[in-house]
């Protein structure tokens, strides 16, 4: 009955830390909140990740479209290889198909994928194919960065584009050389890596920030209401399984992921110059500057005109050149004032005030980052 008694107690304080963490969520959401996230959406838990495969294969099948053998030596000797494991010789043979097409196939493996598990690979073209539209690829080896084989890929390939050529005129849609075989990838090897045996576990956050590693680690220890987590550094938060979960580190992780952080982020503003895109942060601000700005505009239109000799005169017809060169300074060409702002959307405000477009918005923000007034980075993609 004691044993009996100890699981009830532990259940009811399992059920007692949950009721908790659905108040303190609760109480979370109640309060105001700029941009509030869970855990598990701001940062990942160190060992749970992906890990990229790579291989090299061929495809068969293709209606004419393949790789040209005397341009692509290694499809050649790809091909050839093949063959003689399967017991065909053909050293000495002029291979002439276009059939055949080297790619190369990649696939990322889950975290914790099984033996026999199914995961999605893409193949792309490497020599000169015109399209894998109808191929097959035969069993390729998929390796990770240690060199290991994790996986093998097999199966018919789709494509998102298609290719067609008459005699004078030919089109192509979408990408013909790159295609994916859903579930065309079988697991053969497992990461060895022991989550449930762990009795410490390191947080690494998407975005470092020293504010939101130290708001991570107070909100874990308010959960569990002891000094289990400790930030590291901007990226990293450590945290010690506490003995209230009974050495299973699953159910903390579990309720970890679950609690609600609000992300601080440094006052940035991006900018892409090939499309005219400004983003701005919410934190953006600036001090009170005064903006000016016009455009100036040089039109030169040529209009030559024909000289026409009087008729007996001996004269030559001629050419006569003429240019007509306008001058117009258009926009603003008075010193507009942007107030010190508070609030993005009087920054905003006070930048549409001036009538201007994307483009000489980034121009402006330049120079207001410039003049010192502006309260943020930079960035140009």
């Amino acid at each position: 009955m004691r044993h009996l008694g100890e699981k009830i107690s532990g259940w009811t304080a399992r059920a007692a830390l949950a009721a908790a963490v659905c108040v303190l969520a609760a109480g979370t959401l109640l309060a105001p909140a700029k941009a509030a996230s869970r855990i598990k959406d701001i940062a990942d838990f160190e060992g749970i990740r992906e890990n990229q495969l790579i291989g090299y294969g061929l495809v068969v099948g293709l209606n004419g479209t393949g790789d040209s053998l005397n341009n692509t030596p290694f499809t050649q000797q790809s091909l050839q290889a093949m063959l003689e494991r399967l017991g065909v010789n053909t050293r000495n043979v002029d291979l002439n198909t276009n059939t055949v097409a080297a790619v190369m196939v990649t696939a990322n493996l889950p975290p914790f994928s099984t033996q026999g598990t199914r995961i999605d690979v893409s193949v792309s073209a490497l020599g000169d194919a015109e399209s894998l539209q109808g191929g097959t690829l035969l069993v390729t080896p998929l390796v990770g960065a240690d060199g290991e084989v994790y996986a093998i890929a097999q199966g018919s390939i789709a494509i998102g584009g298609f290719s067609a050529q008459g005699d004078a005129a030919s089109i192509v849609r979408g990408v013909p050389t790159a295609g994916r075989i859903a579930n065309g990838g079988l697991v053969e090897r497992e990461l060895d890596f022991k989550l449930a045996s762990l009795t410490t576990l390191r947080l690494a956050l998407r975005n470092p920030d020293l504010t939101t590693a130290r708001r991570v680690a107070l909100s874990i220890n308010e959960l569990i209401g002891m000094p289990t987590a400790e930030p590291l550094d901007p990226a990293t938060v450590r945290i010690d399984l506490p003995q209230l979960y009974d050495g299973n580190i699953v159910d903390l992780l579990t309720d970890i992921e679950q609690l609600i952080v609000e992300p601080d982020l440094a006052a940035r503003i991006v900018i892409d110059e090939n499309s005219g895109i400004i983003v701005m942060g919410q934190d953006v601000k600036v001090s009170m500057v005064a903006v000016a700005q016009g455009n100036l505009t040089v039109t030169i239109a040529e209009s030559p005109q024909v000289s026409q000799p009087n008729p007996f005169s001996g004269g030559q017809t001629a050419v006569v050149p003429r240019s007509d060169i306008s001058v117009n300074e258009e926009g603003s060409t008075k010193l507009a004032i942007v107030p010190q702002t508070v609030t993005l959307k009087q920054l905003v405000d006070g930048l549409n005030a001036l009538g201007i477009g994307p483009r000489d918005m980034i121009s402006i923000l330049q120079a207001i980052k410039a003049a010192g007034a502006l309260q943020a980075d930079i960035e140009v993609l």
